[in-house]
């Protein structure tokens, strides 16, 4: 089990949505100009056929779009989970750094801001630390005091 779990599902849900949409939005793209490719390869294949090639283009239609039904309605909820999963390593960060710079400018955190390991930014973690450690040092609140107030 983690040290530190999210109690948040949506962090920055703004963000996290509009970037969860975006992927759902490159992923439906993605699919319709598989259909649309699929649609106009199987169209010339029944036009070159002698017979029956009409048949073949209704019946291609009609499977084709439930294909396309059904490839969307698996890939909206995979892409929800992944989007939200990644966009935690982006949003977790930046609420964290959000948080941290309000503590710092409050006068209350002494100690340095830290993210979970594997989250994104953890390069601009590190220089956030350098650029408020006078302030941190010079906090008027005991480390306890915030350590009791982070733990409630």
């Amino acid at each position: 089990m983690p040290r530190y779990r999210r109690r948040i599902r949506l962090i920055r849900p703004r963000l996290q949505l509009r970037l969860m949409s975006a992927f759902f939005g490159v992923a439906l793209l993605a699919l319709s100009l598989q259909y649309l490719v699929f649609q106009r390869t199987l169209s010339e294949l029944a036009l070159e056929l002698p017979n029956d090639g009409a048949v073949l283009t209704v019946e291609t239609n009609a499977r084709l779009g439930w294909t396309f039904i059904l490839s969307v309605g698996l890939l909206a909820p995979a892409m929800f989970v992944v989007g939200l999963l990644l966009t935690h390593r982006i949003a977790g960060p930046i609420y964290r750094f959000e948080e941290f710079l309000k503590s710092v400018i409050a006068g209350r955190m002494r100690e340095e801001c830290r993210i979970r390991k594997g989250d994104e930014f953890q390069d601009l973690c590190d220089l956030i630390n350098r650029a408020t450690a006078d302030a941190r040092a010079t906090s008027s609140a005991p480390v306890d005091e915030q350590r009791q107030r982070d733990a409630a």
